[in-house]
């Protein structure tokens, strides 16, 4: 069994996921959101990021980590804080000796909805299908939609030899989907 964290980062908010992988079975392990107070300098936000971070990676020790890509912001200075919160999510995986893989927010969208156009609310309701549980906050559900297609990028990669990043759907994760699908169907009765 492989457990992957999922880092969705931000300095209002830094979303991690941890997820467990057996064969085709995706299971939730835990989730959650580190928010320092706004009014925190950033260093002193970027330490309790870190030192979160350091926490959940010792209490649920993941075999591997993702963490999105940077996108274009909109501004350099939102840009360049974004990139201060990932790196200090780079540096907690680094320090405690765990790999970390890149993932764009568009492949974490196609490998979890089917689309790299889906909205939020769609990657949410996806989370809870493919996971039967409600994640803490969107940061939350974000980290564990990008351990979910690190996931499927993981089975993929080790079967041949691909790296994280490209967002395919085969496999086990398109399973665990139909799976879950099938699921909530049968709980409502055949009704979509």
């Amino acid at each position: 069994m492989m457990r992957i964290l999922g880092i969705d980062p931000g300095l209002r908010c830094t979303g991690w996921g941890v997820i467990a992988v057996d064969g085709g079975r995706l299971q939730h392990i835990a989730n959650g959101g580190i928010q320092p107070k706004p009014t925190l300098d950033d260093a002193s936000r970027l330490q309790i990021i870190f030192d979160g971070l350091c926490d959940v990676i010792t209490l649920h020790q993941p075999n591997q980590a993702a963490i999105e890509q940077i996108f274009v912001a909109k501004s350099a200075g939102s840009a360049l804080r974004l990139g201060m919160a990932r790196g200090v999510g780079i540096l907690a995986c680094g320090v405690n000796r765990l790999g970390v893989g890149e993932i764009s927010a568009r492949a974490v969208k196609k490998a979890v909805a089917g689309t790299g156009t889906a909205d939020k609310k769609q990657i949410q309701d996806m989370v809870t299908h493919l996971l039967a549980v409600t994640a803490q906050n969107a940061d939350a559900a974000d980290a564990l939609a990008i351990a979910i297609a690190a996931s499927n990028e993981a089975g993929t990669a080790a079967s041949v030899g691909l790296e994280l990043g490209r967002g395919q759907v085969t496999g086990g994760l398109s399973a665990a989907i139909a799976a879950a699908l099938a699921r909530d169907d049968a709980g409502n009765g055949g009704k979509t």
